[in-house]
């Protein structure tokens, strides 16, 4: 089933509700890949009623960014979800979303600032405004979303702490193609070469995470040797090169606890992000 307005929305979760069924929701800008399939997976394993949210967001795009070259292959999405057996595709148009009267946004302090929230000013709040109307919509009793996109789940399980809204969020492993490249619906834009530069990004993260498990725990040395390492890659250009506290994303100098190590990229136009998560040990004691 495809709805596209809030109130034939409501009305087929309402039904699924009314005969005891559980709801998971997967929202998604569309231009589905294997990353998105996993999610959808992971709902359906889960719960009884699968609803996945296929809308291009306008209010987290930058004005130089990619919005009207984003891709929109709805068909072939509507093929997939079939196939992952999801109960509901909700499909809104910005005017849905958006109406003429809509001043209202959210937004998660500190953590929307830092990180992509430095280079993309505003992406968060767009991202936390529409999360929480579909969670509105859809009042979910799960949603899903990737570990890639590591900064937007933790604002979104901020948003839903701060705000008491009844979700639990599930944050699913990143997929990868073969060669360590984290799936992204923006890869499509790479060109040959590009894509070949790309694996840079996973290979610093291993070389970060290799460094740290034998026993570095100097946030400057990481950063500068992942630097290096991605400035001799031809046609990469870093945004940034980050290792935060998970629960703040404050750069830390010395890395201990619950640390995310985080980078953005650019290749041509195209920036690409990737991250891992570590339980990182205190230093032993002199």
């Amino acid at each position: 089933m495809i709805t596209t307005t809030v109130e034939a929305t409501r009305q087929a979760v309402a039904a699924a509700r009314a005969i005891g069924k559980r709801v998971g929701l997967v929202p998604t800008m569309g231009a589905l890949h294997a990353g998105h399939l996993s999610l959808i997976q992971a709902a359906r394993s889960e719960n009884d009623f699968v609803v996945v949210s296929i809308f291009v967001n306008p209010t987290q795009f930058g004005p130089k960014e990619d919005l009207s070259r984003y891709p929109r292959p709805f068909e072939r999405d509507v093929e997939l979800c079939e196939r992952e057996c999801a109960d509901l595709i909700f499909h809104p148009t910005p005017e849905i979303m958006y109406p003429p009267s809509f001043t209202t946004y959210v937004e998660v302090h500190e953590l929307q600032k830092v990180l992509c929230g430095a280079s993309r000013p505003g992406h968060f709040r767009g991202v936390a405004t529409v999360v929480l109307k579909l969670f509105n919509v859809i009042e979910p009793d799960v949603a899903y979303f990737g570990q890639k996109d590591a900064q937007q789940a933790r604002v979104l399980s901020q948003m839903v702490r701060d705000l008491d809204v009844p979700v639990a969020l599930r944050i699913c492993p990143i997929v990868r193609e073969p060669d360590g490249l984290a799936l992204s619906s923006r890869n499509v834009y790479l060109n040959p070469a590009e894509r070949a530069g790309a694996t840079v990004l996973y290979q610093s993260l291993m070389r970060m995470r290799q460094r740290i498990d034998a026993g570095e725990r100097s946030a400057d040395v990481l950063i500068a040797e992942a630097r290096q390492r991605i400035d001799a890659t031809p046609g990469a250009r870093v945004d940034y090169v980050a290792i935060v506290d998970y629960d703040r994303l404050q750069p830390m100098p010395r890395l201990k606890g619950k640390v995310l190590v985080a980078l953005a990229v650019y290749f041509g136009t195209t920036r690409l992000i990737d991250n891992v998560l570590m339980d990182v040990p205190a230093e032993p004691e002199a």
